[in-house]
């Protein structure tokens, strides 16, 4: 039997690569593509010698070519940290449009599927909480999170666009808080930014008085729900993500109980747009992919904390928690 062809934008990300990883396992043809503008091959070196992988070098904001079939595309190029796309707000909008709209042209001309990975911070700061996908959100166009937020919101209309008017194929997934082995530890989001903290023996800054909520999700969970909603028939956005609902303050006092560390939390001035909920509804992704979070809390950052644990040393060295934006995504 011929091997279905998946092509996975941002594939040397920390999301990208563990797509990688599943769709491998479940026996596709990958073809892997990142710019490596925040993306690491050294999250997909292990998949080089592969026969059905190969690794692509390529800006998805400019035109994009491949050769022969494509069953399925995974879009999951963009930068997903504050500390990324405050810096590089122009490549972040770039590529929520115009690498979306390539790779839409790219999907209808080759009568693929293609899943586009849309985020929660759709809602921005909600007035809702847990966040339906049928809430319309809260967000600020021009803030500093905008380049982001709306870029996210404008590929969802792009990509729902396709589907109605070109009868294009394509799946919707708002993802929430995830973590897991492969994040990198000076992206800026909460759990590296606390866990390396720990480990260099500072103080864990909290945005805020910590009473803002965050729910994180195992990256394995959040994989499995992203291939049950490709593989599945429903086309709105669906929420993947775990409803355990946390305060940063909690979360902090956990990773100092984690790392067996004697450090105090430091609070800083809360910045622009953050939002103060974050947890899912996830009543579709039960009903239609018969799919929910199974690794606790507990048990998932365990298995994150060895993980940083095993970097070099030089990882610690070179992280700059300076440039930190004091985002507690």
């Amino acid at each position: 039997m011929k091997r279905k062809r998946v092509l996975i934008t941002g594939a040397a990300g920390f999301l990208g690569s563990h797509l990688c990883d599943r769709f491998i396992k479940e026996d596709y043809h990958v073809l892997a593509m990142d710019n490596l503008i925040t993306g690491d091959l050294k999250n997909i070196e292990h998949l080089f010698g592969l026969e059905n992988f190969e690794f692509y070098h390529h800006d998805i904001s400019k035109f994009v070519h491949i050769s022969g079939e494509l069953d399925y595309i995974l879009h999951f190029a963009s930068p997903a940290s504050p500390i990324d796309y405050l810096k590089i707000p122009i490549q972040t909008l770039k590529v929520g449009s115009l690498g979306t709209h390539n790779l839409l042209g790219l999907a209808r001309g080759k009568n693929a599927r293609m899943l586009i990975a849309s985020t929660s911070e759709v809602y921005g700061d909600p007035s809702v909480n847990p966040q339906p996908e049928e809430y319309w959100g809260n967000v600020n166009p021009v803030g500093p999170r905008g380049v982001y937020d709306e870029a996210k919101r404008f590929q969802e209309a792009m990509t729902m666009a396709y589907h109605t008017f070109h009868g294009l194929e394509t799946r919707i997934v708002r993802i929430f808080n995830t973590y897991g082995p492969r994040m990198r530890l000076n992206d800026g989001r909460v759990l590296p930014a606390f866990i390396g903290q720990a480990l260099r023996g500072e103080d864990l800054t909290v945005f805020g008085d910590g009473s803002q909520t965050r729910s994180f999700c195992y990256v394995d969970d959040l994989i499995e729900g992203i291939y049950r909603l490709l593989l599945s028939d429903y086309a709105q956005p669906m929420n993947i993500g775990n409803p355990d609902e946390i305060t940063i303050k909690q979360f902090g006092e956990e990773i100092i109980k984690l790392t067996g560390t004697n450090q105090k939390l430091v609070l800083r001035d809360l910045p622009v747009d953050d939002p103060k909920q974050r947890r899912p509804d996830i009543t579709k992704a039960k009903a239609i992919l018969d799919w929910e979070p199974k690794v606790s809390r507990e048990e998932g950052l365990k298995i994150t904390y060895e993980y940083f644990k095993s970097l070099p040393v030089e990882a610690f060295a070179n992280t700059d928690h300076k440039d930190f934006t004091g985002y507690n995504k």
